[in-house]
């Protein structure tokens, strides 16, 4: 397969001693700290559905519908885990249109309930379902509940910028579900590493809402076309590991790359030359207030 090289002295090489070190995808990132808790809500309810057909009808009737309930339950909390997840990664971020956490909870409780009513009383499906449901938010906490925006920013701008990143972080996720159709590690970690140079334009546009009417082309066009262009290589790779696709395919992922990390410098430079002149501002009339500043 071929491969690309370059130097210090090639188009975008890097000077000696200065290469960047390897971007990783959730950069900035903390892994879901509740993941281990809503593994094991998957597992918990296991047991019902085989002592559900070693009971009679109605038992057993009761005791599936309670097992689907609390499987629901623990899909809808895994959800809202990973939105809740999503939301906190982001300085500006809109609440989950869905409190998943929530309806895991209802549902928690409304399964547990029915495991005590299949066991003939109603005194235990009341202590089930309470105690299943209180747990349950003890464990995971509830969903945000209200928009977070960065300080000093009007709702309609927050709301803009929410989204814009929250459409790109669409167009990114299928990104990677579909490359992963191929289970080639190597492009897989490629697409990662331009995945996290892409966050990095994300970071810079929440901090500074202003720069989304710059970054709008390459949050919505450029990675609209970078997914579809994604759906087509993997479709021909499959058909033809070795039509060339792939190498085509890392091409074109270093190209978005190089554009979208000069991007953000640029968005960076824009940031320092406006502060450079908010500086030179404020020691003007320093001086006309007679306060004399040093260089």
């Amino acid at each position: 397969m071929a491969q690309r090289y370059g130097g210090e002295f090639s188009p975008g090489g890097q000077p000696k001693g200065k290469t960047p070190p390897p971007r990783r995808p959730f950069d900035g990132q903390e892994p879901a700290r509740s993941a281990g808790r809503v593994n094991f809500l998957f597992l918990a309810p296991l047991p019902l559905a085989i002592r559900a057909f070693f009971q009679p009808p109605t038992e057993m009737a009761l005791t599936l519908v309670a097992f689907g309930l609390l499987i629901g339950s623990a899909w809808l909390t895994r959800e809202g885990v990973v939105a809740h997840q999503a939301y906190d990664a982001r300085k500006i971020a809109r609440r989950p249109a869905l409190p998943r956490k929530l309806f895991g909870t209802v549902l928690m409780g409304a399964g547990l309930a029915l495991v005590g009513f299949a066991g003939g009383s109603v005194l235990n499906a009341v202590i089930y379902g309470a105690l299943g449901a209180g747990l349950h938010l003890a464990a995971f906490g509830p969903d945000p509940m209200r928009n977070k925006s960065a300080e000093g920013i009007d709702e309609f701008q927050t709301d803009r910028v929410a989204r814009a990143v929250g459409e790109a972080e669409k167009h990114l996720n299928v990104m990677r579900d579909t490359v992963g159709r191929i289970r080639n590690r190597q492009i897989e970690a490629r697409l990662d590493q331009f995945i996290a140079t892409a966050r990095d334009m994300f970071r810079t546009v929440e901090d500074d809402p202003r720069d989304l009417t710059s970054a709008r082309k390459y949050l919505g066009v450029y990675l609209l076309g970078a997914r579809d262009a994604t759906t087509k290589f993997v479709d021909i790779h499959l058909r033809d590991p070795h039509s060339g696709a792939l190498n085509d395919y890392e091409n074109l992922l270093d190209d978005l790359e190089a554009n979208f990390a000069a991007k953000t410098r640029q968005f960076l430079n824009d940031d320092r030359s406006d502060l450079d002149v908010e500086i030179e501002v404020l020691r003007e009339r320093l001086a006309r207030e007679g306060v004399r500043t040093e260089d």
